[in-house]
């Protein structure tokens, strides 16, 4: 029975604590009785009793702890004997005095009382190891010693093999040079062409499993620990340099990662570039030391993300113009992975088509003409289908955002559709994913990793308290729906769910709510019950599948918006069921507090909201007379509101996300329909496209 395995398991661990801890008893007397023997190192001696003290305590609080929770009948014995080394004031040799350790204060662990046998503390764990590395650095119990260029460092062969099967070769003897020592005898291992810095950071992990790494070592502890054969350092250090990722280096990274047969490391500097390509173009040196095949493969990736062919086409110039005289022979090359077909006729007829490296090449020539073809719907029929073909020159790229837009209130009654938007291909796609468990309109969405939750809303009947998540990989949905019965005053709840599905319901029902997701977390804010606007906020956890109650708002408000700016919350407008509102408010997680802010310039209820370059944007709305087309952002910093460009479409009650680096505001209702409008707002011109 698992029950009966799990204690069996468990005693085994305890059987093994206890013979560990005889066995060190041992030694520590005859560590003492040697130390009498020397009382001309007086000093030494007192250093060792402290450390020994440390560890001996170590061991005798995990097994007074453990022999605790044993049964009675079966330890009486051993209960009898520990309790005679317990005793205050222990006496192990004469002049050796180690009181009673403060077993209370030690976080240590033991069975939870359900035949589950819990893991050591961090606390145990972490004081025998600080106690391990103490030894070392005290030169106590050392048996082997590790040299390199600039210095040399005592340690413990046991230790050092453990982690590291190079260290393990040398002192066990499988290396030729201690094939003939004997276990009792000091051994000396030299590694040439490492430095002491980085030696000391390897041997910090073996014993501490944690070391310092910053830009300054990363790359020789990589390699140093590569060398040793330290998997958990490599990890360390390969996790280090994707993280410190930016378009200055991830050129550079990329090819270490390269050199060093780090194909992981490899991929993510790679991913990098490939979705920073503008900013790498325009401030990374190193793209332009590429060779022809790796260059090439970058340009000619479908994931390559740029809005305009014109910056993947110059980035080929640059390079071509940093070696001319051997790299102009490849221009038609390049051509080819560059998607010619979506330049701006501008470019290509002035910065391709007359190019000196483009004149002079012969084979680039029919690219020219093919897309002259297509730039102007000559020839693009397919002869054989007899329908349109898009050519590989004027593919568009794999987009690495999409939009998508999901459910909501068309023609008197609420949806269940699911449609993206390609910026790459400038077009809306139908995902044939309906929710199975039937549309709904004026809920809120978050999005964590590739699932979109969908929050609350209505559906023409009932105010939901359920969340439905959308998994945009797999394009399944999932859910709990609760239900409740009511029989002799006793309310039961019965739990159904999608196969694999454990989606927790709010506390509250929810529709007009404004949804938020900060930190890993969904906040779902204010909202409409079906009787009354809310003011109370709860927040979802993902890891735990709860919802949890937190503080309200300042104001009830359904039919805001709510956005995330530098770690708080900021909601805006609304409606109280009264007036709509101009007041906004953020909410800080640290203080669970929210605080108020300035009035925004116009009421604005069924209003959109996003963070954008560090700003708030609230955009639209409807003011209690008339749908709005008028957008305003706050700055956080002065504390202040400004209009910017006014939309093409007056709108309320719409989708409004940042991509590209673009606002895009779908849908909404314009006062007498709902509408299918998008438009997109450029900061740079403050404008907004249609």
């Amino acid at each position: 029975m698992p029950g009966r395995l799990d204690q069996m398991s468990s005693s085994a661990s305890r059987l093994h604590l206890k013979t560990y801890d005889n066995g060190l008893r041992h030694s520590i007397g005859l560590l003492y009785t040697q130390q009498q023997q020397q009382q001309q190192q007086q000093q030494q001696q007192q250093q060792q009793i402290i450390v020994m003290n440390r560890v001996r305590d170590n061991i005798l609080i995990a097994d007074h702890n453990r022999n605790n929770n044993n049964n009675n009948n079966n330890n009486n014995n051993n209960n009898n004997n520990n309790n005679n080394f317990l005793n205050n004031n222990v006496q192990i040799d004469e002049g050796v005095v180690i009181p009673e350790p403060d077993v209370e204060a030690m976080d240590v662990d033991d069975d939870d009382g359900g035949g589950n046998t819990k893991k050591l503390g961090s606390t145990m764990s972490d004081q025998a190891l600080n106690t391990l590395n103490e030894l070392r650095r005290n030169n106590l119990l050392c048996d082997a010693v590790i040299s390199v260029a600039d210095g040399s460092f005592n340690v413990h062969r046991a230790i050092m093999s453990a982690c590291s099967p190079y260290f393990r070769a040398q002192f066990t003897g499988f290396n030729t040079a201690f094939a003939n020592a004997k276990n009792d005898e000091n051994h000396h291992v030299h590694i040439p062409g490492m430095s002491g810095a980085v030696m000391e950071q390897i041997i910090q992990y073996a014993y501490l499993r944690k070391c310092i790494i910053n830009a300054d070592n990363v790359h020789e502890l990589l390699i140093s620990a590569d060398y040793v054969g330290i998997i958990g350092l490599v990890t360390l250090c390969k996790q280090h340099l994707a993280q410190m990722l930016t378009p200055e280096n991830c050129v550079s990274i990329m090819g270490f990662a390269k050199f060093r047969f780090s194909d992981d490391l490899y991929a993510k500097a790679r991913n990098y570039l490939l979705r920073y390509f503008i900013e790498v173009a325009s401030r990374n040196r190193d793209i332009l030391d590429m060779s022809l095949k790796d260059f090439y493969d970058i340009i000619s990736d479908d994931e390559l993300n740029t809005r305009e062919e014109d910056h993947v086409w110059k980035l080929c110039i640059k390079w071509i113009d940093h070696d001319s005289d051997n790299r102009k022979q490849h221009v038609a090359e390049l051509m080819q992975g560059v998607r010619l077909g979506l330049m701006t006729p501008k470019c290509f007829m002035e910065e391709v088509k007359e190019h000196p490296y483009v004149l002079e090449c012969e084979e680039a020539k029919p690219l020219i003409v093919e897309t002259f073809k297509f730039m102007y719907d000559l020839d693009i029929m397919n002869p054989a289908s007899g329908e349109l073909t898009t050519p590989p020159l004027a593919m568009p790229r794999l987009p690495h955002e999409v939009i998508f837009a999901i459910g909501g209130w068309s023609g008197g009654t609420s949806k269940g559709c699911i449609e993206t938007y390609d910026t790459r291909a400038d077009r809306w796609v139908n995902i044939p994913a309906e929710d199975p468990a039937g549309p709904r309109a004026y809920h809120g969405t978050a999005v964590i990793g590739y699932k979109i939750y969908s929050i609350g809303g209505y559906d023409g009947v009932e105010y939901f308290n359920t969340c439905r998540v959308f998994d945009a990989v797999k394009k399944t949905w999932k859910e709990v729906r609760m239900f409740f019965f009511r029989l002799l005053h006793l309310r039961i709840i019965t739990i159904k769910h999608d196969k694999g599905a454990r989606i927790a319901p709010m506390h509250c029902r929810r529709c007009y709510v404004s949804v938020a997701e900060l930190n890993g977390y969904i906040y779902a804010i204010g909202g409409y019950d079906g009787h009354n606007r809310l003011n109370t906020v709860e927040r979802y956890n993902p890891k735990t599948n709860q919802w949890t109650v937190i503080t309200p708002m300042n104001m009830q408000r359904s039919d805001a918006s709510a956005c995330t700016l530098k770690g708080k919350i900021y909601a805006t407008g609304g409606f109280n069921g009264q007036e709509c509102l101009d007041s906004a408010e953020f909410y800080d997680p640290h203080t669970n507090m929210w605080t108020r802010i300035p009035n925004m310039n116009h009421r604005r209820s069924g209003v959109s909201c996003v963070a954008f370059r560090g700003q708030v944007y609230v955009i639209g709305g409807f003011n209690g007379t008339a749908r709005l087309s008028t957008g305003e952002r706050y700055d956080p910093e002065a504390q202040t509101w400004s209009f910017i460009k006014e939309m093409n479409h007056s709108r309320s009650n719409f989708g409004l996300e940042i991509i590209d680096d673009m606002i895009f505001a779908i849908g909404g209702f314009n006062g007498v329909s709902t509408i299918s409008h998008t438009e997109c707002y450029v900061a740079e011109t403050d404008e907004w496209y249609s």
